[in-house]
């Protein structure tokens, strides 16, 4: 949770400020309702009321501070998988493993029949397509001549535009098995047929996963190589369903890496799910972080503290909690130096204060210093 400077020196002032020495109580018909009052009551002596301060719980303007377990993960919009096109054995391996690469970077080769023999039927079609051309130029220079009639030469136009058809089809396939333009055309003009598939990197980036060998057998359905441009990664976090309408696209989010010695991360939420996980009840949240230093490694843990919207909420000092039987508890004001032990539900210290969540309201007079030895006493007493 947040605060500002007027709530801090507001905070300062009433720990320091509350320090009546006698006991402050209200007339007994205006006490507010009990909350679920306990057998554990006590009544002092006016030398130990002395030594206690005694006051209302105040309203302060604060912001939930929402903590969050999280982890890095490669920001899926800077990472490419690749996989083989074509079945085959690998014959060459260029990148590692953490490697650095460039857009067009071979990583490695595939030794492929059915490769082969795509080149192969390009080559037909594109040979066909010529001599039909040619053919189709000439029927019409007969048709001019008055040699041959136009049936002929829309014969010929229709075998041409089929064996396009076929040079076009035969292309494709040659594109989606992993020949560049570069090499097709120069197949196309010299009939070089290559002898295997690159491999290429689309992106730069690192390669964060490689599952090839020399020598191994892949097929289409096979993943070889990832690679993540890591200048940015995302942490994503896991909110509490309840927490959820807390937390919106472009909210800055404090992050702390504690592999990396908790150093503090300021990054902000780009993606809020709409969906709650059934298993865990949470809403994933990602928080886009800068990574230029590469300092943030992929799966590595983090601690995620989401600033919510200012509101006001009842607070009271650290001094006034009591921590009795696992949970929190505060002595109220009964009067006449009678006190009243009482558990409360309070949310995280926001400096040397806690949130009241339940247990007492802000009309209830409570001990704000002095709880602790007054609650030795009632222990001592219950003794005797």
């Amino acid at each position: 949770m947040v605060l500002n400077n007027y709530a801090i020196a507001f905070i300062a002032l009433f720990i320091a400020g509350c320090n009546s020495s006698d006991p402050i109580s209200l007339p007994e018909e205006q006490q507010p309702p009990l909350p679920n009052k306990d057998i554990y009551s006590i009544k002092i002596g006016p030398e130990m009321a002395k030594q206690l301060r005694i006051g209302l719980p105040v309203l302060l303007e604060i912001a939930d501070r929402l903590r969050v377990p999280g982890r890095v993960e490669e920001d899926e919009q800077k990472l490419v998988r690749i996989g083989a096109n074509v079945t085959g054995r690998i014959i060459e391996v260029n990148s590692r493993l953490g490697d650095e690469v460039k857009p067009g970077t071979v990583l490695a080769k595939i030794s492929s029949p059915e490769f082969t023999k795509a080149q192969l039927a390009f080559l037909r079609a594109n040979s066909e397509t010529k001599l039909a051309e040619r053919a189709s130029e000439r029927a019409a220079q007969l048709l001019l001549a008055d040699v041959i009639g136009s049936a002929e030469l829309q014969r010929r136009e229709s075998e041409l535009q089929v064996f396009r058809a076929e040079r076009s089809a035969a292309t494709d396939q040659l594109r989606l098995l992993g020949i560049g333009s570069k090499d097709l055309s120069i197949l196309g003009e010299f009939g070089r047929i290559l002898p295997a598939v690159e491999i290429i990197a689309p992106i730069e980036g690192t390669v964060i996963e490689r599952r090839v060998s020399v020598g191994q057998v892949v097929e289409p359905s096979d993943q070889l190589y990832a690679i993540a441009d890591l200048s940015s990664v995302w942490v994503v976090g896991d909110v509490p369903e309840q927490s959820a309408r807390e937390v919106k696209d472009g909210q800055n989010v404090e992050i702390y890496i504690p592999a990396l010695g908790d150093v503090r991360l300021i990054g902000h939420i780009v993606f809020v799910a709409d969906t709650v996980d059934p298993e865990t009840r949470t809403v994933m949240v990602r928080t886009l972080v800068d990574n230029e230093q590469r300092n943030l490694k992929p799966a590595m843990l983090a601690r995620m503290y989401i600033t919510g919207v200012p509101n006001k909420k009842l607070v009271i000092p650290e001094g006034a909690v009591v921590r009795e039987d696992n949970r929190d508890h505060v002595f109220i004001a009964e009067g006449d130096n009678n006190f009243l032990l009482v558990p409360v539900e309070l949310g995280e210290a926001i400096g040397k204060v806690r949130p009241v969540l339940e247990g007492i309201d802000k009309d209830r007079e409570i001990v704000l210093d002095g709880a602790f030895h007054l609650n030795n006493e009632r222990k001592r007493s219950d003794l005797e």
